[in-house]
């Protein structure tokens, strides 16, 4: 029997800002720091995994990690002034959620589901999260830069399982599909839901899809019996 729902964050329950848009962003991040855009832009996507499973501590230090590699030595004010700029991107970010996020996971918590949330991000996020409407809706919550480890690893899923006191297998999964999520939530027998909401992220995907939030509760009514909330 599925018992919980567990969230993606962004672009699941919020959009997650077009890339050109980050790009822009990071930026103007690399012109308070002083570096090269470009090569501060690709720097800190390269370093994606690290960023979200907390390698270089706080946000602060991973600005400051992420100029030294394309060889800039901010100072602190710098560096103080690029964390403001990526801190307002994320609030605004999550400031984002329209009335059909609190709705629909309304929904789901009167049918009984518990709702966790597993997200990749950088440290900025879960304070950032902790300030936004969405936290009193959810039993469990696992942010990669908390738990030391990133989807698609399962560790990140299982913490969010252990916190919602149900196995991965009596879980249902929504995400768009980025870092391979959808297939990690099924290799721990989840089931795997994904959303073209906000991006398409995961075209290759064959399982349930759903082009809005507000189609999941709908869905979860037709799981198999075997499968069903």
């Amino acid at each position: 029997m599925r018992r919980a729902v567990i969230f993606d964050l962004f672009n699941t329950l919020v959009p997650g800002g077009s890339d050109g848009d980050r790009t822009a962003v990071n930026h103007e991040i690399a012109a308070v720091l002083g570096v090269d855009p470009e090569a501060f832009d690709a720097a800190f996507k390269a370093a994606s995994y690290e960023r979200f499973t907390g390698a270089f501590g706080d946000l602060a230090s991973t600005m400051r990690t992420v100029a030294e590699r394309v060889g800039g030595t901010p100072t602190d004010a710098q560096v103080d002034r690029a964390t403001q700029l990526r801190r307002a991107m994320t609030a605004n970010l999550l400031a984002t959620v329209d009335d059909a996020a609190p709705s629909t996971l309304d929904e789901l918590r009167l049918a009984g589901w518990r709702i966790g949330l597993v997200s990749n991000v950088t440290s900025e996020t879960p304070d950032r999260w902790r300030e936004s409407k969405l936290p009193t809706y959810f039993d469990a919550v696992a942010f990669s830069s908390e738990v030391g480890v990133a989807k698609p690893d399962a560790g990140i899923y299982l913490a969010a399982c252990q916190q919602l006191a149900v196995p991965p297998t009596e879980c249902v999964y929504l995400g768009d599909g980025a870092d391979n999520e959808l297939a990690g939530a099924a290799a721990l027998g989840m089931y795997p839901v994904r959303t073209t909401e906000h991006a398409d992220s995961d075209p290759s995907w064959t399982g349930p899809t759903i082009g809005s939030l507000a189609e999941l509760p709908a869905l979860l009514r037709q799981l198999p019996a075997s499968d069903a909330g």
